[in-house]
Formats: C-alpha cells, structure tokens, sequence
C-alpha cells in the first residue's frame, strides 16, 4: 500500500494469532467506540475480506473488514486507525484494499460517521439516495446523525 510509512508497515488477512483486546482497544483509541474483543471476532470471523496492519514494532495500528457475497453487495465497516498512524494516508490504503478485494461485486457500500462523508467521496464513493437503517438504538442513531427523523 501507498502510505508515507509503508515500508515499515505490515499487512496481514489472518485472524489467526489476532489479539482480539488489541483490536477492541484499537476500536477505542481511533475512537470508534467501545467493540467488545468477542463481538468482534464473530464480526471479523464472518467477514469475507479483512485488512490487519501492524506497525514497525507489531503494534496493530489499522484494521478495516468487507461483508461481501462474492457477487452482489460488498459492504466496507469498521474501518479505524491508531492516532499516531491518522492523516499519513493510511485509512485511505485500508479503504482502497478492501474495494481492492471486493472487485466483481455489483455493488460496493458504506455508511460514513458523520463528517467523514468528504473523505469516501474522494475514494470514489457516491451518496446513495435511498439508502435506509434500522439501528438497535435508533435514538441514539438519530443523535449521532446516523439517520434522519421523517419520512
């Protein structure tokens, strides 16, 4: 991947010898909230297409994940990066190597936190005109500005 730091950089698809804390408290630093170590292994475990990347010194400082199909729909989620590793180009590497993967699906989708929006549109992404969520904490959901009241 093309990032400022690359070469001391190193990715990795496996889940094999992957500390689930360390990912939850990679979750938590980026911050992209509080995933628990075993929520997150079912999630990883079920996904199709996973980026790990580890600094220099092992530390893990990106991760990103696709549901996908293998033909229709590939959806890109929880995408993070450490703090030290943010605005170096990295996120950018995670997201392209997941569309990457995910290549020969009909469709490629995201839904972007709230402010976040600029950074996927200059990936490629479009907003989707009818795109609709059932959220298990709607309220929260709609405070957050995941969706919108009305209909």
């Amino acid at each position: 991947m093309d990032t400022p730091a690359s070469s001391s950089l190193t990715w990795s698809d496996s889940l094999q010898d992957l500390d689930w804390d360390e990912l939850s408290a990679l979750y938590r630093v980026a911050p992209l909230g509080d995933k628990k170590p075993a929520a997150l292994k079912v999630a990883f475990g079920n996904s199709m297409f996973r980026c790990l990347v580890r600094d220099a010194r092992g530390q893990l400082v990106g991760a990103g994940r696709a549901v996908a199909d293998g033909v229709d729909c590939s959806y890109l989620c929880d995408v993070a990066v450490h703090p030290s590793q943010q605005g170096l180009g990295l996120g950018r590497a995670i997201v392209a190597r997941l569309v990457e993967l995910s290549a020969g699906h009909k469709k490629i989708i995201l839904y972007a936190r709230p402010g976040t929006e600029s950074f996927y549109l200059k990936q490629g992404f479009k907003r989707m005109a009818t795109a609709m969520a059932i959220f298990e904490n709607q309220a929260l959901a709609l405070e957050r500005g995941l969706v919108v009241d009305g209909g």
